[in-house]
C-alpha cells in the first residue's frame, strides 16, 4: 500500500513539473505582452546628441533589368545641436560602371560640409534652403539625405501615438503634390505606418515601425536633366521604447522614370533601385 502511495505521488509531482512551466511560461507571454505590446511607452524625443551614418546605395537599370551604373552617398548626421539644429558632415558620392566591383573613394561634396538647419517643411520647398549646391544632376544625392533622414524622423515620431499593434495607420496630412525646392514637384498617393513589433539593437529594446508609400508622381527639371515618372518606396525604423532615438533604420525604393537629357534626340526609361541604411554611431 505504501508503496502504492509513493508511487502515485511521485506521478502527481511530475504532473505539477509538467504543468507549472506551462503555467510560468503563460504568464511570463501575459507580461511581455500587457508590458510592450498593449501601446507605445508615451516618452518624449530625446534632446540628446545623436550621431548617425546614412548610406545610400542608387542602382540603374534598363526596363529589363540589365545594369547601366550605380552610385553609392555616405554622410554622417548630428542631431541634438542647440535650438534644434542639425548638420551634415564627411559626404561622399562615388560612381561606378562596374556592377561587381566596389565603389572607389568618392568626391566630398564640400557645400554640405557643416550645413546646419532646423528639420522643417522649409528644407523640402525653399530653393533658397539650397542656393549654395551646385546645379549638376549629382546635387540630388546630397539633397536625399536631407529629405530621406527627415522622413525617417517625421515617420518614427509624428504619428508615433497613433500607431497600435499591427493596424496600418494612414498618414493623413501628408498627400497631393508640393514643390521640391527650385527643381521639380512630388506628389504622395498614400503613406501608410505600421507598428509591427519589438525588436533590440545597440541594447536597446525599440519598436519597429513599418512605412510604406506607393504610386509617388516624380518630376524634375535640372539644367541638362528633365525627367518624369513614378516612385514607389518602403522600410522601417527601429525606435528605442526608452529614449525614443532612432537606432537604425533602412528604405528601399523602385522609380520608373522617363529621362530627357539636353542635346540628345530621344528620350529614354530609366528604373532606379535605391537602398538606404542608417546607423547610430553615437
Amino acid at each position: 500500500m505504501k508503496k502504492k502511495l509513493n508511487s502515485g505521488f511521485a506521478g502527481f509531482l511530475m504532473s505539477l513539473l509538467i504543468i507549472l512551466p506551462s503555467v510560468s511560461n503563460g504568464q511570463s507571454e501575459k507580461a511581455v505582452t500587457k508590458k510592450y505590446l498593449r501601446e507605445l511607452p508615451r516618452v518624449p524625443v530625446s534632446n540628446a546628441l545623436q550621431k548617425y551614418k546614412m548610406t545610400g546605395l542608387y542602382t540603374n537599370m534598363d526596363l529589363y533589368g540589365n545594369f547601366t551604373d550605380k552610385t553609392k552617398v555616405i554622410g554622417d548626421y548630428t542631431r541634438g545641436l542647440e535650438n534644434g539644429f542639425v548638420t551634415w558632415n564627411n559626404i561622399y558620392i562615388s560612381n561606378s560602371n562596374n556592377f561587381s566591383e566596389p565603389f572607389p573613394a568618392g568626391t566630398k561634396q564640400e557645400y554640405m560640409e557643416n550645413i546646419k538647419y532646423v528639420p522643417s517643411p522649409k528644407m523640402v520647398e525653399d530653393a533658397e534652403a539650397f542656393k549654395n549646391f551646385p546645379s549638376s544632376p549629382e546635387n540630388i544625392y546630397a539633397r536625399n539625405l536631407i529629405w530621406d533622414m527627415m522622413s525617417f524622423e517625421i515617420f518614427a515620431w509624428s504619428y508615433y501615438d497613433s500607431l497600435k499593434l499591427n493596424e496600418p495607420y494612414i498618414i493623413p496630412d501628408i498627400t497631393g503634390q508640393f514643390n521640391i525646392a527650385d527643381i521639380g514637384k512630388y506628389s504622395h498617393n498614400k503613406i501608410m505606418l505600421c507598428w509591427k513589433g519589438i525588436s533590440e539593437i545597440n541594447d536597446e529594446l525599440c519598436a519597429i515601425i513599418d512605412f510604406t508609400a506607393i504610386d509617388n508622381k516624380i518630376e524634375l527639371r535640372l539644367d541638362q536633366i528633365k525627367t518624369k515618372g513614378t516612385e514607389q518606396y518602403w522600410g522601417n525604423i527601429l525606435v528605442s521604447l526608452k529614449t525614443k532615438n532612432i537606432e537604425h533604420a533602412e528604405m528601399y525604393s523602385g522609380t520608373i522614370q522617363e529621362i530627357e537629357v539636353k542635346g540628345m534626340k530621344d528620350k529614354f526609361l530609366v528604373k532606379t533601385i535605391r537602398e538606404l541604411e542608417v546607423n547610430r554611431i553615437q
